[in-house]
């Protein structure tokens, strides 16, 4: 009987220890991992209303400015809503910090209005796991910008302004990351680079006869657009291709005459920013083999670098607004007090991004500096804060 009852006592001792494990884990971290999916949705939510709002609003600004080529050669209305279409993913890309900083301030400054983010507190999330959860959630947008930049917006804006010039002006042009190239009479002409003060560089010209034989190849490294459409190279080298002999020769100057206008060469330029990292690069390299000046290329490769590293410190940035600030009592005074902050950030990136080409500054330390003054700001105030 001492034995029975010694070992049912061991028995019942060892129940409790064998229930233990089979008990089911603890509700409180399938709780919170249930409120950190609400808190993502919500994040995702609040940033994709932003940038449909901001896309919207610009893509109507864009399209007020392609309603000024309308009747234009054959450019029409639906043309200006195609072209401010195509552009669209690039313009989504470029808005996409001020879109993380005013989507995340409204997603938190709606839950802090209706008082979820108290409860959420009171239910074991801390502020630091809500941030690292919106900070999270944002990496996943930050990737999606990465790949819209790099894979969609660029052939699709090279395509839209491709489609714009044969509308206005015809077939015969071929854009390309190294500039275009055109036909013009009994010319094949291929243009390098065109600056916003009319000069060429790097002009080719093929000179066919009536018969469509070559007859002359043209180089000429500088050139310039002079009186309307007449183009005019300068100290250009010439290929002769006679029935005999191939002869070469310097000419003083050799005249396009009737061509291309500044205004029309506008519309044929490709900015930097409409190039792809891979584009980017592979552009800089030339450039740099050649001698020639880089850096507006070299501004943006290392503007959509850093795009990840920006979006991610204006969703740090957000956090203060939300947690910082006791006089900002509704979301709706957050998200106008995120616009003025958005809007001195984009201001400060062009200030340093023109000072870095107007002084020759390391174009990857302008684009760091403003998102490091931006980053220790906002860890500043989140200090204060926690």
């Amino acid at each position: 009987m001492v034995g029975a009852r010694s070992a049912d006592r061991t028995h019942a001792s060892a129940a409790p220890s064998d229930r233990g494990n089979f008990l089911p884990a603890h509700p409180m971290s399938r709780q919170l991992r249930i409120i950190e999916r609400y808190l993502g949705w919500n994040t995702i939510a609040g940033f994709l209303l932003v940038i449909s709002l901001l896309g919207v609003i610009f893509s109507l600004f864009e399209l007020l400015i392609q309603l000024d080529y309308v009747g234009y050669g054959n450019y029409g209305i639906t043309d200006a809503f195609v072209y401010a279409t195509l552009t669209i993913p690039k313009r989504l890309s470029n808005l996409m910090p001020m879109a993380a900083l005013l989507g995340s301030i409204a997603a938190l400054g709606m839950l802090a209005d209706h008082h979820e983010l108290t409860a959420m507190q009171l239910a074991g999330l801390s502020v630091q796991r809500i941030a690292l959860t919106v900070l999270a959630t944002s990496s996943l947008l930050m990737l999606a910008a990465v790949m819209v930049s790099e894979f969609i917006a660029p052939p699709l804006d090279q395509y839209a302004r491709i489609q714009r010039f044969k509308t206005i002006y015809g077939n015969n042009v071929m854009l390309t990351r190294h500039g275009f190239w055109t036909r013009h009479g009994n010319l094949i002409i291929h243009v390098d680079k065109v600056f916003s003060g009319g000069g060429t560089e790097n002009t080719k010209v093929f000179e066919f006869d009536e018969n469509g034989l070559l007859r002359q190849f043209i180089l000429a490294k500088q050139g310039r657009i002079d009186a309307g459409k007449d183009w005019l190279l300068l100290e250009a080298e010439a290929t002769v291709f006679n029935e005999e002999d191939i002869a070469q020769k310097t000419l003083p100057e050799y005249r396009i005459e009737n061509f291309l206008s500044p205004s029309q060469v506008a519309l044929l330029e490709l900015p930097a920013d409409s190039l792809s990292l891979s584009g980017l690069h592979e552009y800089i390299q030339i450039l740099e083999h050649r001698g020639q000046n880089a850096e507006r290329y070299a501004l943006a490769f290392w503007q959509k670098i850093c795009l990840p590293l920006t979006t991610g410190v204006m969703v740090l940035l957000s956090l203060t607004f939300v947690f910082g600030s006791t006089r900002m009592r509704n979301a709706w005074q957050r998200i106008f007090a995120g616009m003025l902050a958005g809007t001195f950030i984009y201001l400060l990136n062009q200030i340093f991004g023109q000072l870095s080409l107007v002084l020759h500054l390391p174009p990857l330390l302008m684009t760091l500096l403003p998102a490091g003054a931006i980053l220790l700001v906002a860890l500043r105030l989140l200090r204060r804060a926690f």
